[in-house]
């Protein structure tokens, strides 16, 4: 594996000629970077170094920069735009808008932003202290327990800087929502977004990227951004994180009734070597698919669940039959319960990017669609 490659020490050989030697000895100099592993790292390329942009990726941006700029964005031609993919360079004001957090009139965006932020830090200052109280100190002890496993493979969220910002965040949402309160999982929905609004800052190497750095406004309006973009997303799935988790049960349920009928060989496979699919399923909806795909992957695949009407509910359970028919060959494959589950929770992403998602995702929208008039069950 490459990564095995890059990790050799360098031999420093006295009888190697002097350009070699002197090439040996620079780099032997440099500072030490962790190395990244494919599955971290969050750029939209999997090579590092993005390509020279095409005409057409050209003419897409310039698209979306001419929505952007006019004095209404028309919030429905920018939903169609984006279900293919946001250019980098204008998904933060995209996703600000496509969440419903900014309006679409140009003129009160600085004022609604200013008031939305501050608006934040009034809670922070209203309710934070309480972390320690009584009623409180579970819910916190369990955001801090669960924050240094979010993305542990990548140094951007173990710097103490960035857990913090978190913390406060997932804290905050936690006791504004008593119905639900802090459930594993959620700590996942906040990366995405902290990492697109983080994006606006840093062009290049994201996973290394020092967060303390930056101007203290600027962590300021990141992370409440992030508080208001992830509340908006679980405006729309709170039952998932309810007492019992109705929401995931329902869908996990739906999920089994959709495979039945799309690929009857597959869900006799799993009834076969008694495969539930809430042993698998259950975290593809509490998790939003996060834990299966790399980072990267995820943001393309918000991009598309942000610009199509109850793109986190009902169309992610489409993508979630597009994806386990994905691996047909491999699941039929494996005859015994134990290779069943190894497989479906260790699906092999690693080196997915842009285009696999675009494939799962055209396959999600044809199942929608060949599926439109299904049962009640299908539309949750």
């Amino acid at each position: 594996m490459t990564t095995e490659i890059n990790m050799l020490p360098l031999v420093f050989n006295p009888c190697a000629p002097y350009a070699v030697r002197s090439t040996l000895q620079k780099q032997q100099s440099l500072p030490v970077r962790p190395i990244i592993p494919l599955v971290a790292r969050i750029s939209d390329q999997n090579a590092s170094g993005a390509p020279p942009m095409t005409v057409r990726e050209k003419s897409r941006l310039d698209k979306f920069r001419q929505l952007l700029a006019s004095p209404n964005t028309d919030l429905e031609e920018l939903r169609k735009h984006s279900w293919s993919g946001i250019p980098r360079e204008v998904r933060p004001i995209t996703w600000r808008l496509l969440s419903g957090y900014l309006p679409a009139n140009k003129e009160r965006r600085e004022l609604v932003l200013k008031r939305k932020r501050e608006e934040y830090f009034r809670f922070i200052e209203q309710y934070y202290h309480s972390r320690t109280d009584e009623h409180y100190k579970d819910t916190y002890r369990q955001i801090h327990i669960d924050i240094p496993r979010t993305n542990p493979l990548i140094p951007l969220f173990q710097q103490p800087a960035v857990q913090e910002i978190f913390e406060r965040i997932l804290f905050i949402w936690a006791i504004r929502h008593p119905a639900s309160g802090y459930v594993q999982g959620i700590n996942d929905l906040v990366t995405p977004f902290f990492v697109v609004f983080l994006s606006e800052f840093v062009t290049e190497d994201m996973e290394n990227f020092d967060v303390a750095a930056l101007p203290l406004e600027t962590q300021r309006n990141i992370e409440a951004d992030s508080f208001w973009c992830m509340s908006k997303l679980l405006d729309g799935i709170q039952d998932n994180y309810t007492f019992a988790q109705p929401g995931i049960q329902n869908k996990v349920k739906a999920l089994e009734e959709l495979v039945s009928r799309i690929d009857e060989d597959i869900h006799n496979h799993f009834k076969r070597y008694e495969v539930e699919y809430l042993q698998f399923a259950f975290r593809w909806m509490n998790n939003l698919l996060m834990r299966e795909l790399p980072l990267r992957c995820t943001i393309r695949l918000w991009d598309t669940y942000q610009a199509e009407a109850e793109g986190f509910s009902r169309f992610h359970l489409y993508v979630c039959a597009a994806f386990l028919i994905k691996w047909r060959k491999e699941i039929l494959s494996m005859v015994d319960f134990q290779g069943l589950l190894m497989l479906l929770q260790n699906l092999p992403t690693i080196h997915w990017g842009n285009e696999e998602v675009g494939l799962l995702l055209a396959e999600a929208y044809r199942l929608k669609y060949m599926f439109a008039d299904a049962p009640s069950h299908y539309k949750r």
